[in-house]
């Protein structure tokens, strides 16, 4: 069986590095990006069946790249990851198909139960 592949996007050094260990460590196959641009090359090439995705990077913010990824695979989860006081930014990317948000700085033991809730989910949906 294919690993689940699970994406991070953040202009964060430390939070990739830390999310990467964690989700590596689930048994996921990780990826990083720093900006949208590489985060997108990332959604062509390898297809993750989540990405957790920070809504302020410098360039092409959380949302534009949200709804690039839904244009290129609605069936793609993403978990949008928050500084505290961007709720518009919230309701606008539950209404472009984000699952949830987890506003920074978030319980790494929560971060890893909603992912592995979406993937393992998704593996019984598809036996």
């Amino acid at each position: 069986m294919d690993k689940h592949k699970v994406l991070i996007v953040d202009d964060q050094n430390g939070i990739r590095i830390l999310l990467m260990e964690v989700f590596s460590s689930e048994g996921y196959e990780t990826y990083q990006a720093a900006n949208g641009k590489i985060a997108l090359d990332i959604v062509k090439k390898n297809e993750p069946d989540l990405v957790l995705l920070d809504m302020k990077i410098p360039g092409m913010d959380g949302l534009e790249i949200l709804k690039h990824i839904k244009q290129m695979n609605p069936n793609i989860k993403v978990i949008m990851m928050t500084a505290y006081g961007e709720l518009d930014m919230i309701k606008e990317a539950t209404d472009l198909g984000a699952l949830m948000h987890f506003t920074k700085p978030f319980d790494i033991d929560e971060m890893r139960l909603a992912v592995n809730m979406q993937l393992k989910n998704k593996i019984n949906t598809c036996s």
